[in-house]
């Protein structure tokens, strides 16, 4: 028996969309990070991650990281940079806290994950283009070498105290420039890990100024000048005045989980 022309119409329509590739069922991706950004909203607060009620929500991070891998690279490549950048960090960011939920209960740290031989960061578990990329290769053969964006280094996070915060929101295209500013303020004015001490003529510095010196050193001439518009007002106005005989230390790093604390008990 021959089927009804709408049944025809109805199965085509099926067998089209079966047949479509990933890239272009991608073609749609939200550039906004809707998603992503609600998912943040409810979980991330002052640098803090919410990692119970992140593992309550997991499916949605997990359909978050599937829609990311479903872009292709000729989609990726026809975007604008500041979208191919709020991409990749978005990206970073949210695959490192799909690798600690992966293993959250378990750990104090970030670093005791993988082996002696293989940390965290040189784990195959980014999915990107069709491939299985590690994080360290997302930051450093990636952006770091292709977008020479030292602000990056204020939104990449490692799960890690010691790291700048975890932003509350998606970064997106449109308001790229300012969240990047934005977080480099917040980073500078955590004094446990930046501050200028004006008595002493000593900067402290977190180790990423350290650890990606060239990079800083490569947009501004020094550290120094790259820190300078991102310090509190004050601190950035002596450290102007002083800046020819100042000396740089670098404060520790806190590798342990950035775990939101339980909230304290109220007194009664």
């Amino acid at each position: 028996m021959r089927s009804s022309r709408p049944g025809r119409i109805l199965a085509a329509l099926l067998a089209f969309s079966t047949a479509l590739t990933p890239a272009a069922r991608a073609a749609g991706f939200d550039r906004s990070h809707a998603a992503y950004d609600a998912l943040l909203k409810r979980h991330a607060a002052d640098g803090f991650v919410d990692y119970g009620g992140l593992r309550r929500d997991s499916k949605e991070l997990d359909a978050y990281l599937d829609a990311l891998a479903a872009v292709s690279k000729g989609e990726f490549d026809a975007w604008g940079e500041p979208d191919r950048l709020a991409f990749l960090i978005n990206l970073y960011n949210a695959q490192t806290l799909r690798l600690i939920l992966d293993h959250y209960g378990k750990i104090e740290s970030i670093k005791d994950i993988g082996s002696l031989f293989k940390g965290p960061w040189d784990l195959k578990s980014v999915r990107l283009f069709g491939e299985k990329r590690t994080l360290n290769e997302i930051e450093n053969e990636t952006i770091r070498k292709l977008y020479k964006e030292p602000r990056a280094h204020f939104a990449l996070v490692c799960a890690s105290i010691g790291c700048p915060p975890l932003r509350e929101e998606a970064y997106t295209a449109a308001r790229l420039d300012a969240q990047l500013k934005d977080q480099g303020r917040r980073f500078m004015a955590a004094s446990e890990k930046n501050r200028y001490d004006f008595a002493g003529k000593t900067l402290y510095l977190s180790p990423i100024f350290k650890w990606f010196k060239g990079d800083f050193t490569a947009e501004s001439g020094s550290v120094v000048a790259f820190v300078l518009p991102y310090l509190p007002t004050e601190a950035s106005r002596r450290l102007l005045k002083d800046r020819a005989g100042v000396r740089i230390r670098y404060t520790e790093y806190d590798w342990k989980l950035n775990d939101r604390p339980p909230p304290k008990a109220s007194a009664n």
